[in-house]
């Protein structure tokens, strides 16, 4: 069978919490692409909790299109260059998320085979580095948060999840453990624009350097009045490049993830046309494993915040996952993805 669809579970060390509540465990779904050749390429994708993706969502949209991606396949449907993986019809089969996300990134893989090349010189970025991501600190007890953050001490990224009531004492516990790092806020939609400029100026003198989605989305406008000086991401309110239109005049940076575009394919082009209204780009994650990061570090070459430490906080990975040091990511190996 050309096209196979598994989910899977990917429990965590501890139970991760953010504003919305916590999970044991990650569930994803994976795509697998298999041309007339055996050539494979892989995708990963955990979807988009708060819009309501599902696993069961993601493999039902994946099945309702399964026909069109075969025939594909069987087509060896092939890249031409500058233009990825060349199978255009993916974005009217599939809508922006998890099921394209998972897709898109295995036709990436598996175009890469198939040309005997790299996703890096698909993607026309033939120099790839290495990138350092933040480590991620879920809302918890602040024993909890204070042995995480030692343990994360050396690190030089380190990002604190928050919410309406636990906040910038939060924050104070990192800083005084790790006083050297940069600090990312992120309140998960959690925040007023009033509490935003409570909060900000305490947040900045203790090494805050970006604060992520502070309001609800669909409030966006009451950042008019946000007087602060750290920089806002948009996260939540803004998917891919149709939404940049109404978040551009009031966050500094936009948090690209492949499961909220729908793929790489959409992601490098949202980081490009953020990069080209003058935004800066920080690439996220939804906490996967390897496979959900490599391609998410083809974007991170465009980003000046990253956020890829998925497989950290999970009690295992896959075979042959990105080595992590301290931060520093190493470039994934081709046997994994790309």
């Amino acid at each position: 069978m050309p096209l196979h669809v598994a989910t899977e579970s990917w429990a965590y060390k501890v139970p991760f919490r953010v504003s919305r509540g916590a999970e044991a465990a990650l569930d994803v779904v994976v795509v697998t692409l298999v041309d007339s050749q055996g050539r494979v390429g892989r995708g990963e994708a955990a979807g988009v909790d708060y819009d309501g993706e599902t696993m069961a969502l993601l493999c039902a949209q994946i099945e309702a299109v399964r026909e069109d991606l075969e025939r594909a396949l069987e087509g060896d449907a092939t890249v031409t260059a500058g233009a990825g993986h060349g199978y255009a019809d993916l974005a009217t089969l599939l809508p922006p998320g998890g099921a394209r996300n998972a897709v898109d990134c295995a036709f990436w893989d598996l175009t890469a085979e198939q040309r005997r090349t790299t996703v890096w010189d698909l993607a026309q970025l033939p120099n790839p580095r290495r990138l350092t991501t933040s480590m991620t600190l879920g809302i918890d007890s602040d024993a909890a948060v204070t042995a995480g953050a030692r343990h994360y001490a050396d690190w030089p990224l380190i990002k604190v999840k928050v919410d309406g009531e636990r906040h910038v004492e939060v924050v104070r516990l990192v800083h005084g453990v790790c006083p050297a790092a940069r600090i990312i806020v992120d309140p998960n939609q959690a925040w007023s624009c009033g509490l935003l400029n409570r909060l900000a100026p305490e947040m900045q003198s203790l090494g805050v350097v970006l604060i992520e989605q502070p309001v609800p989305r669909g409030e966006d406008e009451s950042l008019r009045a946000y007087s602060g000086a750290i920089r806002l991401a948009a996260d939540e309110s803004v998917s891919d490049r149709a939404g940049l239109a109404k978040v551009k005049d009031l966050y500094q940076v936009v948090n690209v993830k492949l499961d909220k575009t729908g793929g790489l394919t959409e992601a490098l082009a949202l980081a490009h046309d953020a990069r080209g209204l003058g935004l800066q780009v920080m690439v996220g994650c939804m906490a996967g494993t390897s496979l959900a990061m490599a391609p998410g570090m083809v974007v991170g070459q465009l980003a000046e915040f990253v956020d890829l430490d998925g497989p950290l906080l999970h009690v295992k990975d896959r075979e042959r996952g990105i080595e992590y040091d301290r931060g520093l990511m190493q470039l994934p190996s081709a046997a994994l993805w790309g």
